[in-house]
């Protein structure tokens, strides 16, 4: 995947929610304004790995809490599943899928983000496992 967007409906709500989830930071492409299109930097995210992203309005309404997913969910490597669900939930996320281990892969857990998109977390299983 060498770039991913993710269109919201509020840019400076997202920027908050992704820069708390993540440590992300953001920039507004000179020449999108019109569009609120904010580059993204991050770990692992335009840092020389090949991979770019940005934020972007939503070219229409977000679809309600809980319907169903719309466009790809992107799952990232986070160190710890639990507390980076629970800091989703307080800070304006809601419940897509609870922390859950599977077997050889990790801990898993999806949370919606406040603008109609589901954002998946894993904490890779140890080579032991």
């Amino acid at each position: 995947m060498p770039h991913f967007e993710i269109q919201v409906q509020d840019i400076d709500a997202a920027k908050r929610f992704y820069a708390g989830l993540f440590g992300w930071q953001f920039e507004m492409m000179p020449g999108l304004e019109e569009a609120g299109y904010h580059l993204i930097r991050g770990k692992g995210i335009d840092d020389g790995t090949g991979l770019t992203a940005a934020l972007m309005l939503r070219a229409g309404e977000s679809p309600a809490p809980g319907s169903p997913i719309r466009g790809g969910t992107m799952t990232f490597e986070v160190a710890d599943c639990d507390a980076r669900y629970d800091w989703a939930l307080a800070h304006g996320g809601a419940e897509a899928l609870p922390p859950t281990d599977y077997p050889g892969i990790g801990r898993c857990a999806s949370v919606e983000d406040g603008q109609g998109n589901v954002v998946g977390l894993i904490t890779p299983a140890g080579e032991d496992h």
